[in-house]
């Protein structure tokens, strides 16, 4: 690319990491197809990132990090609040929409400032589609859900067949849609069960997508071909599939160690060895996300079906503050798993990206994070589907009855990020479910599990179909940005 066309760009995270880290791999992707690109973000935030940035920057990509102090005490929050995840008290989730709305006219400013032909932000910045009318420049919206998830929600806004469905637990149709997926009332986000402040937030969202130049997507073309074609007859909008992002901006495993909050003092970390005296495809891996806490009577349960299921096992698990009787169990369950050498624990954050390509796992327990949800497709893996809040129930619908690469544990009930929900799902369904997947049906799961895998390897390589999208979608921009220096040299 000449220095005459080269694209300067702005990306803006929200203060959330499992929105962070795809956006910032799609921020990386830019940068390694030339165009200048800065991120903006809090200096807390950051500490997700930032290894990946200066890794790439040393490899001489025009990539770099913009920090915006956090207004913490401004608005009453302690030192190192700056996101919504798990260890986020629910009293400080309105402080930090307070904190963000503080923020804006600082954003604002920076885009101002630092001139950029475009920018890409979160859906959750919807207010950046005017910022971007204002300059004159392009506002691509980025969605860290699937295009069936954002086709379905749509559908349900649209006809409200949850309406007609006799009970919460009744099954209905939902209208429209390439597949015939069915769902029960429980199951929907209760955005779209009945009206609250988060359906207008939602609609505030639609609306400035419209407005936007397109959306992104972290979905590859193979994966959800007909919803992908689906959602941009909806929305009559331009959106492009770029994915998956974490296969294409992570391929060393300095990249892999890097994302999250890796640990470096751990080095190779205990997990490696232990998962390398295990056979291929014989552990399951199981993780519920970077947002879930369960009850400790939901640990137990998990506890207890991974024992019974005999098959060797990594569980990511976090405390959740309950201390008692629970702590305790998990304290001897944990020894036992060592002593055993059936089970390994990782309390906290996992370096997932490695631990699933590693030959010795042989499928998930996952929550459908939409993040998780392609990276074990990346990886060829079948999954235990066990949705719990957002968009996680359609997406299980995906995987489950479109994909047919997962089995599902049968959780009803759809609950909030920071809430624990009021169901539990019990051991024998949990163990019945991890039996299905790793031995029953797991001959035509794995094979159609690396189907995709390879698909997804073919979609960001030359001529595969993200790597077209990101390629036309650069050419795009180049134009506008041309056609607009055209203009102001004509102005008289």
């Amino acid at each position: 690319m000449g220095k005459e066309s080269e694209l300067k760009s702005i990306f803006l995270p929200f203060l959330s990491t499992s929105h962070i880290i795809p956006l910032v791999d799609m921020a990386r992707l830019f940068a390694m197809n030339g165009v200048d690109v800065t991120i903006i973000t809090t200096p807390q935030n950051a500490t997700v990132f930032q290894k990946s940035v200066d890794l790439d920057s040393a490899r001489g990509r025009p990539i770099r990090t913009h920090l915006v102090t956090f207004p913490a005490a401004q608005v009453g929050l302690p030192p190192g609040i700056e996101a919504f995840n798990v260890d986020t008290p629910r009293e400080m989730t309105p402080r930090i929409y307070m904190a963000l709305a503080i923020l804006q006219p600082r954003f604002e400013q920076l885009f101002h400032d630092l001139r950029p032909d475009f920018i890409v932000t979160d859906m959750f910045h919807p207010w950046t589609a005017e910022a971007a009318a204002k300059l004159r420049i392009p506002r691509i919206m980025f969605h860290g859900a699937s295009y069936l998830a954002r086709s379905a929600a749509h559908v349900v806004e649209q006809y409200a067949p949850h309406l007609a469905a006799k009970s919460d637990t009744d099954r209905f149709v939902l209208p429209g849609l390439p597949d015939r997926l069915e769902m029960t009332r429980l199951q929907l986000p209760d955005w779209l069960r009945s009206p609250n402040q988060y359906t207008e937030l939602m609609k505030t969202i639609k609306e400035s997508e419209k407005k936007s130049y397109g959306s992104l997507f972290n979905s590859f073309y193979d994966l959800e071909s007909g919803y992908y074609e689906h959602y941009k007859g909806v929305m009559g909008t331009k959106s492009w599939g770029i994915g998956p992002v974490s296969l294409w901006a992570n391929q060393d495993a300095s990249d892999k160690a890097a994302r999250g909050y890796a640990k470096e003092e751990e080095g190779e970390e205990g997990w490696h060895e232990w998962l390398n005296t295990k056979e291929e495809s014989s552990v399951l891996y199981v993780s519920f996300g970077s947002m879930n806490k369960f009850p400790y009577s939901q640990l137990v349960e998990i506890a207890r079906a991974l024992e019974d299921s005999g098959k060797d096992f990594i569980w990511v698990v976090r405390k959740n503050g309950e201390g008692g009787e629970g702590e305790k169990f998990l304290e001897e369950f944990e020894k036992r798993m060592k002593e055993s050498k059936k089970g390994y624990l990782i309390w906290g954050w996992a370096p997932q990206l490695l631990i699933l390509e590693n030959p010795a796992i042989g499928g998930l327990v996952s929550h459908c994070g939409w993040n998780t949800v392609v990276e074990s497709v990346n990886a060829g893996l079948p999954m235990v589907t066990w949705p719990l809040f957002a968009e996680h129930f359609f997406n299980e619908k995906l995987v489950v009855d479109v994909l047919k690469i997962g089995v599902p544990v049968g959780a009803k009930e759809w609950r909030n990020w920071n809430e624990f929900g009021s169901e539990i799902v019990k051991g024998v369904d949990i163990g019945n479910a991890i039996g299905a997947m790793m031995k029953e049906k797991s001959e035509e799961l794995r094979k159609r599990a690396k189907t995709l895998s390879d698909a997804a390897k073919r979609a960001i390589m030359d001529g595969g179909s993200s790597h077209n999208n990101m390629k036309e979608l650069i050419q795009e921009l180049i134009q506008i940005k041309h056609s607009k220096a055209q203009e102001t040299t004509t102005t008289p």
